[in-house]
């Protein structure tokens, strides 16, 4: 045996070297698999959980858009309306936008946190292990900021569906071209300031809460992995923490959104908060919808995040079994 390799090694050329060990190979594998399963997982979670609320969703960004006063019963009233006008499938109308949107913004944002998550734990030594609190709320922060910063147009051209009638937008494509050929390029990036100034405490606090919550799971029932009506929990207690927080810039971002067919002029985030305030009262005006996103938001978040650790869990059980490929 010893001969053998040293007969091997006698028959390298000068410059050339063993190859390395395929454990390092089996380690990118295993790297690349993970981000690819992050992905998938994270679209499936976005695109079932803001489906599942997408009526909800179409009635908050209208009031949030308009100067009509929010109840529960006018936003009943308002669903009932496009129900009986438009027909039932009209209460999902910008749903398909959504989608365009979503499904990358949610794979990127999950994926690109698990990612941070591994990174944060090599840096601060807790590698495979829950994170410390900062680092835990920075993983989240960044997570949001980076989906956000690569898929906003399509949250703009999302919320102009969902306020105009059918008629204005035939599809997603033609909002572009229309915002592109009547209100110039840039407006597609309106209201981006307000959105990463809440992203970065929604998606903190949303990632943050979720993953305490499961933190503290495990070290009270001993259960490494929650039961999915527990996680549906974390998840709901998530995303109300997440959407209180980050409220009022979320009004801010649809109302600069939706300026160019609403006929206001909102130009800075602080000027469309005084006219807000000025024009609406600061309960009324910023924080106008909240009890809906009290309802919708949990659900959603809820929904996304079970969603998103089942599909992991299924993907890992396949490739165990090897239903995928290695």
């Amino acid at each position: 045996m010893g001969n053998g390799v040293q007969e091997q090694r006698a028959s390298l050329t000068q410059g050339e070297v063993l190859p390395l060990a395929s454990s390092s190979q089996s380690e990118g594998l295993k790297h690349t698999r993970s981000i690819l399963n992050s992905l998938f997982s994270g679209a499936v979670a976005g695109a079932l959980a803001k489906t599942a609320v997408a009526p909800l969703d179409r009635t908050k960004i209208i009031f949030q858009v308009s100067s009509a006063r929010f109840s529960a019963k006018e936003a009943y009233r308002l669903i009932y309306r496009t129900y009986l006008k438009d027909g039932f499938f009209s209460l999902w109308r910008g749903n398909s936008a959504t989608m365009v949107r979503v499904i990358p913004y949610a794979a990127i944002q999950f994926c690109a946190h698990e990612q941070y998550k591994r990174q944060l734990g090599s840096y601060y030594g807790f590698q495979g292990k829950a994170l410390p609190p900062l680092p835990r709320l920075l993983a989240g922060s960044m997570a949001g900021t980076t989906a956000a910063m690569l898929t906003y147009p399509l949250d703009m051209v999302r919320a102009r569906m969902a306020v105009t009638p059918k008629e204005m937008y035939s599809n997603i494509l033609h909002v572009f071209v229309r915002i592109s050929r009547e209100e110039g390029l840039k407006t597609l990036y309106r209201g981006f300031a307000p959105t990463i100034l809440g992203v970065v405490p929604y998606a903190g606090l949303s990632f943050f809460t979720y993953e305490t919550l499961k933190k503290l799971h495990a070290e009270r029932s001993g259960r490494p992995h929650p039961y999915s009506y527990e996680r549906l929990s974390f998840g709901a207690c998530a995303g109300l923490i997440g959407q209180s927080a980050s409220y009022p810039l979320d009004v801010v971002r649809r109302r600069m959104q939706t300026a160019g067919v609403t006929g206001h002029t909102y130009g800075t985030i602080l000027g469309t908060m005084k006219e807000i305030v000025y024009e609406e009262g600061v309960i009324r005006g910023l924080y106008k919808g909240l009890s809906m996103n009290w309802v919708k938001g949990p659900i959603a978040v809820g929904i996304s995040f079970t969603t998103f650790d089942l599909t992991q869990i299924l993907l890992r059980k396949l490739h165990q079994m090897g239903y995928t490929s290695r």
